[in-house]
């Protein structure tokens, strides 16, 4: 069997949003769907503290009753998708960390259940998103009517095969046109030691920039042929270029660089994406 798609909930609207969105992508992919619910015993997690002892019935019931709400948000239209539901004790961080390795996607909410956490927005995606070992989805309510587009963000760099492999992959499941995004505000370097000219010639550059682009997708327009592409190269931040991009896309796809160019370990231009985009983002770590 293959390995499933793992939705983390915790009762909020967010989370039900992200474990709707796991079933329909696990119809895509023919994956089963893992529902976990990571329960603290205390309000809020200490590392180095001792749990308490086992709930007691009513927040053991409590706990069944949002699994089997979220599992029922799963199978929503598609009855058929395998739902397995679990309830770990832990930090969720850590927890749905440890659960991406045996995960064919890692799915969250953008946010959780309000007061404190609320506060922390994005402390639990940018953590899984930063550190998983798989693909992060973090869902946002979905757009009211999809559109058929998902929007990759292409850097033009060598080390994206994982990003396209993925973008590619599920345009192909979706029937979907892919955008191959390039944003640039500078000319781009293509290695180490490069040296980048102080002035130059913008018309000149964004001409560079979208050979750049073909270049970068060339082999995969051979290997997938039948994914529909639009090419764009923009001159902006990629950040701002994909946040814009995402209210106009179904889905948003964007790699994490390594952790010796990141912000609290996930890229700058991932980390701003997840937080500020309009719809679900995917998260593809290099």
């Amino acid at each position: 069997m293959r390995d499933p798609i793992v939705v983390g909930v915790d009762g909020s609207a967010a989370s039900l949003h992200a474990a709707e969105w796991a079933g329909n992508e696990a119809v895509l992919r023919g994956t089963p769907v893992r529902v976990v619910h990571v329960a603290l015993q205390w309000s809020y997690h200490v590392p180095l503290a001792p749990q308490p002892g086992r709930w007691g019935p009513e927040e053991s019931e409590a706990a069944e009753e949002l699994l089997q709400r979220a599992a029922n948000r799963v199978r929503a239209g598609h009855p058929d998708v395998q739902v397995a539901t679990e309830i770990v004790n832990g930090g969720p961080g850590e927890t749905l960390v440890a659960a991406s390795e045996a995960a064919e996607l890692l799915v969250v909410g953008n946010r959780g259940r309000g007061g404190f956490t609320e506060l922390l927005l994005g402390s639990v995606s940018r953590h899984v998103a930063s550190r998983a070992s798989c693909p992060v989805v973090v869902v946002r309510e979905p757009h009211a009517h999809r559109r058929g587009e998902i929007v990759v963000g292409v850097t033009g760099r060598p080390d994206q095969d994982a990003v396209l492999e993925f973008a590619f992959r599920e345009a192909e499941l979706r029937g979907a046109v892919l955008r191959l995004l390039h944003a640039w505000t500078h000319p781009t370097s293509t290695g180490p030691g490069d040296m980048l000219p102080v002035v130059y010639d913008v018309e000149a550059v964004g001409q560079e920039e979208e050979t750049l682009l073909g270049e970068a997708v060339a082999g995969w327009r051979e290997t997938r042929p039948d994914v529909r592409l639009v090419s764009q190269v923009v001159r902006a931040h990629p950040a701002k270029a994909l946040i814009e991009a995402s209210a106009e896309h179904d889905l948003t796809i964007v790699g994490a660089q390594g952790e010796g160019r990141s912000l609290l370990g996930l890229g700058f231009i991932a980390h701003a994406v997840v937080h500020h985009a309009r719809g679900p983002v995917v998260v593809v770590r290099h």
